[in-house]
């Protein structure tokens, strides 16, 4: 039984593809990535269809089925996901998946020769003419609090003696969010409007939310999921997972701070989060992989929360930045600047752990549940990774490149996460755009 990390030819950082952007140094779609996700034409109204992208192509993977350049029994299963995301595909496990990326780098790899190319040919489209949607059906979302470093600086805003509560180096921490308003880059949204109760205040006071966030995450989608009541070990944990994607869990934090006690985020937390369309598999991220360590001196986990695969590969190295565009720099035609980078591979509890943990009270997973890492800055202030960070409260303002000052986010601000994985000898990949924009808020 091959395991996702396992490494094997299609990891070859010598591959090259027939489809020449694939070997561009700076795309984020190799062939070594293959990344999955669902498109249609722009301008059409017809069902959405399962995909790869490769370089700055998007190879619709039912059409690659039709041209016999895929075996029938994906085919089969492929078609099944046409207007229901990759759900289906999710469903039957690891094995299958693999299958077809061996597939795929047949057919797309430029020894496949001007045959292949010539064949697939009716099945590609530019990424500049599709339109992309949710990789597939989230029916339930749990964001977790894995990064301790953001943990940390946050916990200091609130709690300067103690940041840390006692039970952050034991468990997993989570709390379950809204699926229903979970939306794919490009997504535009509606500042929040609630409740805040100002510090001198004798009352609270409900209107548009005025400290408006952003939070850096890698979110998890879950493949084959488990019975109720029936936990998922550690050891099989790998096997559940299907790929990652960029996550933006928008927070309104003068919200926040009031409703949150005792029982935790709600409209704080509901009313957006925006995703990146394309999935990277779990086998792509094979080369990425990190030993899982704690700090000299921290606990280790408990007996269920812990392997020796996990120890010694668990962690995942994406290199994650920050990128905001305001109105004024928009209309300038000035480009993004960078807020911040990171490390996804500092995270305090891995991917595994997460969804063991999440299982471990007999809870059912089901293919398309999504799990939010946690905000992942950096051990250094610069690399907060939200402007509650970066602005420590909102006491010290950020000055933008053209001279603008944000402390939190205004209307027109477009938020863009970065994610790529690096390693030496090996070829890197990227998860593609991950980006939201704040409209102005409905009132009256």
């Amino acid at each position: 039984m091959t395991a996702s990390h396992d490494i094997d030819h299609t990891h070859d950082p010598a591959l090259r593809s027939w489809v020449a952007s694939a070997n561009t140094p700076d795309t984020d779609f190799p062939i070594q990535n293959l990344p999955l996700g669902m498109f249609r034409r722009a301008g059409t109204t017809g069902s959405f269809r399962p995909a790869t992208a490769i370089g700055d192509q998007v190879l619709d993977l039912i059409g690659a089925a039709e041209l016999g350049v895929l075996s029938d029994a994906l085919g089969a299963v492929l078609r099944t996901c046409e207007g229901m995301g990759l759900n289906p595909l999710m469903s039957v496990g690891p094995d299958f998946r693999r299958q077809l990326r061996h597939e795929l780098v047949a057919a797309l790899n430029a020894d496949a020769g001007p045959t292949s190319s010539q064949t697939l040919a009716p099945a590609l489209t530019p990424l500049a003419d599709v339109e992309l949607t949710l990789p597939c059906r989230i029916s339930d979302y749990t964001d977790f609090y894995t990064g301790i470093h953001h943990a940390t600086t946050v916990g200091k805003l609130f709690r300067p003696d103690n940041p840390l509560l006692p039970n952050y180096k034991w468990v997993p921490i989570g709390y379950h969010g809204r699926a229903s308003s979970i939306g794919v880059s490009g997504q535009t949204f509606r500042r929040p409007v609630g409740q805040t109760k100002a510090p001198d205040a004798e009352t609270p006071s409900f209107g548009p939310c005025k400290r408006l966030d952003y939070e850096l995450e890698v979110g998890a989608l879950v493949g084959t999921g488990n019975e109720s009541g029936q936990p998922i070990a550690i050891g099989d944990a790998e096997r559940h997972l299907f790929g990652l994607v960029l996550l933006n869990d928008w927070s309104a934090r003068d919200m926040q701070a009031w409703e949150y006690q005792p029982l935790g985020p709600f409209l704080a937390k509901s009313f957006a989060t925006t995703i990146s369309p394309w999935v990277v598999t779990m086998e792509a991220l094979a080369p990425f992989r990190r030993a899982f360590t704690r700090p000299d001196g921290d606990p280790r986990p408990l007996p269920y929360l812990d392997s020796p695969a996990n120890r010694e590969q668990g962690a995942i190295a994406v290199q994650l930045e920050v990128h905001l565009q305001t109105r004024a720099m928009r209309d300038a035609g000035e480009a993004p600047t960078k807020l911040m980078c990171s490390d996804f591979a500092e995270s305090y509890w891995t991917v595994a752990q997460m969804l063991t943990h999440h299982a471990s009270n007999g809870c059912n997973m089901q293919p398309g549940d999504l799990f939010g890492s946690g905000t992942q800055s950096g051990p250094t202030p610069e690399q907060g990774g939200s402007l509650l960070e970066l602005t420590q409260g909102g006491k010290q303002a950020i000055t933008l490149p053209n001279g603008e000052q944000r402390t939190f986010l205004q209307d027109g601000d477009s938020v863009a996460l970065v994610g790529r994985c690096e390693a030496p000898g090996r070829r890197s990949i990227g998860f593609g755009p991950c980006i939201g924009t704040v409209a102005p808020a409905v009132t009256g």
